[in-house]
């Protein structure tokens, strides 16, 4: 009976049983195309990987992403995760200090640093393969505020104010006032359904400033009922796209910008995420997201 080996780790976390799970498919050459959304769903993870050969002899893995509502041309955590596997497992050979790598992914090559390697984990970073894209207009602040539970006057309306950006996966981003009003977001799928169900950016990545961590520190949170995905612990997907987000609105004209961002507090699985933006004369150039992440099991699945 066939069968195929999997890992499993957590992202964005240095610890197990925290950060945002997934699964990685080694070898996913000779799985047949109508049972890769099962595989994904048995797991019933944010996101599965599943790893092939890659088409360009320079490149390390072409990577397929699967959430239980389907595949999608890009995400943060499936990339770091992936590239934490190869090298802690020894699937690819490492450099002293660190090693650099380029995942093909739909959205196109994404290049990946690794650091830190050890046989239970290590830390890598990904490098935007899209700079921000600017969406359509999005739904009144007040509107915004239904779909979340919250009040109008929780949505922030300053320079920091909704806007629908995309890295390769579009999400809206809705800043809010305080970290007690995020802790309070619920999104009403009904009225979700009626403002967003159809929108270029459907996925809500919602934030608020942490002071308690540092003036350049962020709680965060991500909704995405259209994908299978009620809430996710920790996406890098859209804290890359937030940090170009940040880096529009920032000052600094020339050089390279930082911040930190807890995701998945309230749903007991915490995640650090670390996000970098490169400017240059007021032009971003380049985004990357970065963190930890622990290899959890091993096993074999029977197809």
């Amino acid at each position: 009976m066939p069968s195929i080996r999997y890992i499993t780790t957590d992202v964005f976390s240095g610890v197990r049983f925290g950060g945002n799970q997934l699964a990685v498919i080694p070898d996913a050459s000779g799985i047949p195309e109508e049972l890769l959304l099962p595989i994904c769903r048995e797991f019933n993870y944010s996101e599965t990987t599943f790893l092939y050969p890659p088409e360009h002899p320079g490149h390390t893995r072409r990577v397929r992403i699967f959430t239980p509502g389907g595949e999608v041309p890009f995400a943060g955590h499936p990339t770091v995760g992936t590239a934490v596997v190869l090298a802690a497992t020894g699937a690819i050979p490492l450099n002293d200090g660190e090693t650099r790598i380029v995942l093909e992914e739909q959205v196109g090559p994404v290049p990946v640093v690794i650091r830190s390697v050890h046989a239970g984990g290590g830390w890598a970073q990904l490098s935007a393969a899209k700079l921000p894209e600017i969406g359509p207009p999005v739904p009144s602040r007040s509107m915004l505020a239904k779909m979340l539970g919250l009040g109008t006057d929780d949505v922030l309306a300053t320079s920091e104010r909704p806007q629908a950006v995309s890295c390769g996966l579009p999400f809206l981003i809705v800043p809010l006032a305080s970290v007690a009003a995020l802790s309070r977001a619920r999104v009403n799928v009904e009225r979700w359904e009626e403002t967003l169900a159809n929108a270029w950016a459907s996925m809500i990545w919602v934030y608020a400033a942490d002071t308690e961590g540092g003036d350049r520190h962020y709680r965060a949170r991500m909704f995405a009922p259209g994908i299978s995905v009620p809430e996710d612990p920790a996406t890098g997907s859209a804290a890359v796209t937030f940090a170009g987000y940040l880096a529009a609105r920032a000052r600094t004209r020339t050089g390279t910008l930082a911040w930190t961002i807890d995701q998945g507090v309230e749903m007991g699985r915490p995640s650090r995420l670390e996000i970098e933006a490169d400017k240059a004369d007021g032009a971003i150039t380049a985004l990357r997201v970065g963190g930890e992440a622990v290899l959890v099991s091993e096993g074999v699945m029977t197809l």
